[in-house]
C-alpha cells in the first residue's frame, strides 16, 4: 500500500505542482488513513468501503481535528482514491459519494498575456534540440489547454499538422480532438524537422512525441523540471505544469468564448468544474502591466482533482 502512495505523491508533486509543505501534508494525512485502515483489518485500497472511509471522518471529529484539518484529510484521501481510479489500480472509489467540506479555495494564479509571451520566447534562446522541444510543448499546452499527462502521452500519430489537431485520451478514457494554433503547428513543425531526429539520433524507434535527452518518452516529472527552470528565470515561484492550462481557460473566457466550449477544451466530465473560470476577474497591478487572473470563487476542495 505504501508504493501506491509514493506513487500518488509523486504524481501530485510534479503532475499537480504541490509545494514539498503540502506533499509532506498530504503524505501524513494518507498514512493516518492507512494505519486507521490497518486496524480495521483491511490490507488493500481494493477492499476500502464507504463505510470504512465514513468510520475515518468521524475518528477525526471525535479527535476535536480543526474543520481545516478534517478538510484536507478528507481531500487527500479524495483525491488519492481518484488517482488509483484514473490509473487503474482499483476499479472503484469509495470516496466518491463522500462530500467534501467546503472551504474557501482560490484558483492558482494565472499568467498574464505578456507572461504567457515571456514564457514562449525563453526556450528560443537556445537553438537547441531541447530548446526546439521545450518550444513545441509550451506553445502546445498554451494552444490546447492539455495537461501535462495528457502532453508526455503524444504519440506521434496523435498530432495531425495539416489538420492542425491533436487527440489526446484524458481522465477516464475520454478523447477528445483539439484544435492547434498556427504558432503552435509551426513550433511542431520546427521540432518534427530539427529537435526530434537530433533527440532520437543514437536512442531504439519510439512512437513516443516528445523525447528527452536519452531519446526516450519525456516523463512528467521531467517535463516538470524544465519547466521549473524556466520559472526561475522569469522569478515565477508558483509557476506549476497546470499554469498554462490556467491560463489557457482563463484568456479563452476572457475571448469570448463560452464555458462548453472551454469544457469540452479541457476535458471536464462536469461543467461546474469548468464553472470556476467563469468567476475569474482581471485585475491590473499598480505598476499598469497586463492583468493576471486570481479567482472569487469559493468551491469544494474535491474539484481540485479534475482542473
Amino acid at each position: 500500500m505504501n508504493d501506491d502512495l509514493n506513487r500518488f505523491l509523486a504524481y501530485m508533486a510534479s503532475e499537480r505542482g504541490l509545494s514539498t509543505n503540502t506533499t509532506a501534508a498530504y503524505r501524513t494525512d494518507l498514512e493516518q488513513f492507512s494505519v486507521f485502515l490497518g486496524e480495521r483489518g483491511l490490507a488493500a485500497w481494493a477492499s476500502v468501503t464507504r463505510d470504512d472511509m465514513l468510520a475515518f471522518l468521524l475518528f477525526l471529529k471525535e479527535r476535536r481535528y480543526a474543520n481545516s484539518t478534517v478538510a484536507r484529510r478528507t481531500a487527500a484521501v479524495k483525491s488519492f482514491f481518484s488517482y488509483m481510479v484514473d490509473e487503474q489500480f482499483i476499479t472503484s472509489d469509495p470516496t466518491e459519494q463522500i462530500d467534501s467540506p467546503k472551504v474557501d479555495r482560490f484558483l492558482p494564479r494565472s499568467l498574464s498575456t505578456t507572461q504567457v509571451d515571456e514564457l514562449l520566447e525563453l526556450p528560443l534562446r537556445s537553438r537547441s534540440a531541447e530548446g526546439t522541444r521545450d518550444k513545441a510543448m509550451l506553445e502546445l499546452l498554451y494552444a490546447t489547454g492539455l495537461r501535462v499527462s495528457e502532453l508526455v502521452a503524444l504519440n506521434l500519430v496523435d498530432v495531425v499538422l495539416d489538420a492542425a489537431t491533436v487527440r489526446c485520451l484524458g481522465k477516464a478514457g475520454r478523447e477528445r480532438t483539439l484544435p492547434v494554433s498556427p504558432t503552435a503547428i509551426t513550433s511542431l513543425e520546427e521540432y518534427f524537422d530539427i529537435g526530434r531526429p537530433q533527440l532520437i539520433r543514437n536512442a531504439p524507434a519510439t512512437d513516443a512525441l516528445f523525447l528527452n535527452h536519452r531519446g526516450k518518452r519525456l516523463t512528467r516529472q521531467g517535463f516538470w523540471l524544465i519547466l521549473k527552470g524556466y520559472a526561475e528565470e522569469l522569478s515565477l515561484s508558483d509557476l506549476t505544469p497546470h499554469t498554462l492550462r490556467h491560463s489557457f481557460a482563463a484568456h479563452m473566457l476572457n475571448g469570448g468564448a463560452n464555458l462548453r466550449d472551454v469544457q469540452e477544451r479541457l476535458g471536464h466530465a462536469s461543467l461546474s468544474t469548468t464553472q470556476i473560470y467563469a468567476q475569474l476577474i482581471e485585475t491590473r497591478g499598480s505598476n499598469g502591466s497586463n492583468g493576471t487572473y486570481t479567482a472569487v470563487a469559493v468551491v469544494e476542495v474535491a474539484e481540485e482533482e479534475e482542473d
